[in-house]
């Protein structure tokens, strides 16, 4: 990928008590106006860094993100909205620009309030100016059980893009996804970035899921001060696509307590819609999950999740065929020799599943990984 980076960000992170002693806290920032695009989650539950960031989304002139991480801020009433204002209204300070032009975003435990003490004092620390942008080091602290931080850097043309993303549970993204930022010195219209980051968003985050629970705090942004001047729309969204994959493939592996990425890819179905809900009913099911867990090739499984789509009428088994890898497992009957080949292909680490309707063109990728034991024990104890 190179080591190039997008010109004109800084950046900070920084301990504010939340983690034990790992960084909890980072702002990365254009130093020069930017134009920027974002979505949120959809929850009725959405926490208020997602209502303050996305009340400001339509000014479109967004240079930057904080991130606070290990608490999500979310069902922490008034007292937790004034908390989300003041710590961004404490940052936009320190680093010179508006509150408007920060995305702020909280991930973490739900139901407790910020530690403001803690987060004022260490905001009080934030240096003048800031360094230049590290974001490994950002992508670092705003995990929560990630076991790796998730960072990409790719070229279009002069310009460069570079993305960040946390996440590995309480996945199943309803606009763009748990936590992901993107920065780049591409020049592009605010109406144009806006237009190609939601159309990636839809084929990327929005093609993941680790759990099927949609988070309160779902964000994703991007930020483009225009450094290295015009770059083609196309050849940019291309590259914008790339990076996003990767990130999205880098969290579905990362999966909590995940040991195998899976990849469903749906044809053959009516529309892109239909083959989005065929994907994300195999990617979901707990039965397929596990039985890829265990490389049981049960099949089976797989036309259940299809079949229990009952509102998609038109879906007939007469014209579907369901694989492992390469290997077809139905509508013909797979004698034991396959059967042996489809165990031995689940035992990797990654495992794609197939499946065409044979009802159109319509096609769809979905992403997400297999259901552990050590999800279960990971999650049972997640506050304690």
């Amino acid at each position: 990928m190179g080591q190039s980076l997008p010109r004109g960000f800084v950046s900070y992170t920084a301990n504010m008590g939340l983690k034990d002693t790992a960084d909890d806290f980072a702002v990365v920032l254009s130093e020069t106006p930017a134009v920027s695009a974002a979505v949120f989650t959809r929850s009725r539950f959405a926490g208020p860094s997602v209502l303050l960031s996305r009340g400001d989304a339509a000014r479109q002139d967004a240079r930057g993100m904080v991130v606070i991480s290990r608490n999500a801020n979310v069902a922490t009433g008034k007292a937790g909205a004034a908390h989300a204002a003041e710590a961004r209204r404490l940052v936009a300070q320190a680093v010179g620009v508006a509150p408007e032009q920060l995305v702020i975003g909280s991930t973490g435990v739900i139901g407790r309030p910020y530690p403001m003490e803690s987060i004022r004092a260490g905001i009080a620390r934030i240096p003048e100016p800031l360094p230049p942008a590290d974001f490994q080091a950002a992508a670092a602290a705003i995990m929560t059980t990630d076991t790796r931080a998730k960072s990409v850097h790719l070229r279009c043309g002069d310009a460069v893009l570079a993305g960040i993303a946390k996440g590995v549970g309480m996945i199943e993204p309803n606009m763009a996804t748990l936590l992901t930022f993107f920065f780049t010195d591409a020049d592009l219209p605010a109406a144009e970035l806006d237009a190609v980051f939601r159309r990636v968003m839809d084929r990327t985050f929005n093609a993941l899921s680790i759990d099927t629970d949609t988070s309160t705090s779902d964000t994703a942004a991007i930020f483009a001060n225009g450094q290295a001047g015009p770059v083609d729309p196309a050849a940019f969204e291309e590259v914008l696509y790339q990076a996003a994959l990767a990130l999205v493939r880098d969290i579905a592996s990362d999966g909590e307590g995940a040991s195998k990425l899976l990849e469903v890819r749906v044809t053959g179905a009516r529309d892109a819609a239909q083959a989005k809900r065929v994907g994300k009913s195999v990617v979901n099911s707990p039965l397929v999950k596990t039985s890829v867990h265990g490389a049981d090739p049960n099949w089976g499984r797989v036309a259940m999740a299809i079949g229990k789509l009952d509102e998609d009428a038109d879906l007939d088994p007469a014209r579907t065929t369901i694989r492992y890898g390469a290997l077809e497992m139905f509508p013909d009957e797979p004698d034991e020799e396959r059967l042996a080949a489809a165990a031995a292909y689940l035992t990797g680490a990654e495992v794609v599943i197939g499946v065409d309707l044979g009802l159109g063109d319509g096609e769809f990728t979905v992403y997400g990984c297999d259901l552990t034991p050590e999800y279960v024990e990971l999650n049972s104890g997640y506050t304690t």
